[in-house]
């Protein structure tokens, strides 16, 4: 058997450039179309099977370059991130595929077809856990979100995290490219085809189980306040401005209170206090019987900064603290990072986390490990990623079994449950008046497998698909 592909006209690489590069760009915008996910790679894998491998080289990194230059605007101009950072953040990836594509041209061009079909997935996906690992912005760009409204698919995450997400959204386009190679015989592609439609299937009828089976054990009413993105909204309470701020979020936060919330989450960085010690928050907490968050800029050390939550408890002597880990470079670099996660005393088990600790699945990972049922979230967006960012942190809870209140400065207030479903939103973007949300939040015991066994299936994907391509390269050597 010929084992050379066909060689395609070049109207067919430019079709496969524009029609990937147009999915491309639609599943990784900042609100993006799910089923866009499920198509974007199959115009650029199926086109490799009928090109010259330098031609099927040109058109991925092509597609999957003007594909991700969806994230130019929000990169260099919102995030204001330098030139070079912006392009490598957009070209990388984009190089990256080659390591998927070519491959997978070379094992489907020999008949390897159920080799070609699950190595697209998993080199993909391991090397999407090997890029996480290197960055200093976690997973922020991973393809897994761009799945947030189809909730089936994210139930994967319950089992192995967003790795386990994105294989199987890379596993249908690559099982179909395979059904359309002319260099295997009909039914070993028939055969591969239907090997990953049951485990499509297996995948996504799990999703829709766990989202039937889902009584909760008890529910929290809870309350998310942010007074807005006015200059007073990071105010020094040693000044009067700072000042007019706390009373703000004191009034708003009694009237949650009023309403019935046992717990209200303010945003980060809300304040500036150099003592941890607020009595309006505490005497409100104490009066009201609520628990209270508040984001701050901590200067009440002075030899270091933090960007830190400050937890009121009812009767307690003073707020409980936690530092945020997870920094944003050039943004916070005047912060010293916290070393701890917080769970907080009592039922049920609530865990504090502070905005981009949740771009990171070990902080998802960790509040799973201890059992928390709630994470409360404060978080400070810019605007246009208000969406993004706030499914992001909702993957973690169904990663990692439990429910989030997250309120954000600049962006989204939302109640989701440990199955990714917001149950409840408010928008806090473009606006200097408050924004309040008030509801009552399911909780569940969960425990899920992904809180057990971590990133395993992320870099055993990479191990795999580093052994079956080298078994390509050993191949060729003895032939040769």
């Amino acid at each position: 058997m010929d084992s050379r592909p066909d060689f395609a006209p070049a109207w067919a690489g430019a079709a496969a450039v524009a029609l990937g590069a147009a999915l491309w760009w639609l599943a990784n915008d900042l609100q993006p179309a799910w089923w866009a996910a499920w198509l974007a790679p199959l115009p650029v894998l199926a086109y490799a099977l009928r090109a010259r491998a330098r031609s099927a080289a040109l058109a991925t990194f092509l597609a999957f370059a003007i594909g991700g230059g969806v994230q130019w605007h929000y990169l260099h101009d919102v995030v204001r991130l330098p030139l070079t950072v912006t392009i490598s953040a957009i070209l990388v990836p984009a190089v990256l595929m080659l390591l998927v594509v070519l491959p997978f041209r070379a094992l489907a061009s020999r008949g390897r077809v159920v080799a070609a079909t699950f190595f697209a997935p998993a080199a993909a996906t391991g090397l999407a856990w090997l890029s996480a690992t290197a960055s200093p912005h976690g997973t922020f760009g991973h393809i897994a979100y761009s799945q947030m409204d189809a909730l089936p698919a994210i139930q994967v995450a319950a089992l192995l995290g967003l790795w386990g997400v994105g294989f199987v959204v890379w596993l249908l386009p690559s099982a179909l490219a395979v059904l359309m190679c002319a260099n295997a015989p009909a039914p070993r592609r028939a055969s591969s085809t239907g090997l990953a439609v049951a485990t499509l299937a297996c995948a996504l009828g799990y999703g829709a189980l766990r989202l039937h089976d889902d009584g909760p054990t008890q529910s929290v009413r809870v309350g998310l306040v942010s007074i807005g993105a006015s200059k007073e909204a990071q105010a020094d309470l040693a000044k009067p401005e700072g000042e007019r701020v706390l009373a703000r979020y004191v009034e708003e936060i009694d009237r949650l209170a009023a309403a019935g919330a046992q717990i209200v989450v303010a945003p980060e960085s809300a304040l500036l206090v150099r003592s941890h010690a607020i009595p309006a928050l505490q005497e409100l907490s104490t009066r009201r019987d609520v628990r209270l968050l508040i984001g701050a800029e901590d200067h009440s050390d002075a030899s270091v900064k933090r960007n830190a939550a400050l937890v009121f408890e009812p009767g307690a002597a003073e707020p409980v603290a936690y530092a945020k880990r997870h920094l944003i470079p050039g943004f916070e670099d005047r912060y010293t990072p916290g070393d701890r996660t917080l769970l907080l005393d009592g039922t049920p088990r609530v865990g504090v986390a502070i905005c981009k600790d949740l771009d990171f699945p070990s902080t998802g990972l960790a509040h799973g490990r201890d059992g928390s049922q709630l994470l409360l979230v404060p978080a400070w967006d810019f605007d246009e990623d208000a969406w993004l960012h706030g499914r992001m942190a909702v993957l973690r809870g169904v990663e990692g079994g439990f429910a989030m209140a997250r309120v954000a400065r600049s962006g989204l207030l939302t109640l989701s449950d440990d199955r990714g479903r917001v149950l409840a939103q408010a928008s806090s973007v473009g606006s200097a008046e408050p924004a309040t949300l008030l509801g009552e939040l399911p909780l569940r015991t969960t425990r899920t497998l992904y809180a057990r066994v971590g990133d395993a299936f992320g870099w055993l994907c990479l191990i795999a698909a580093a052994v079956t391509a080298a078994s390509l390269l050993w191949r060729r050597k003895r032939r040769r």
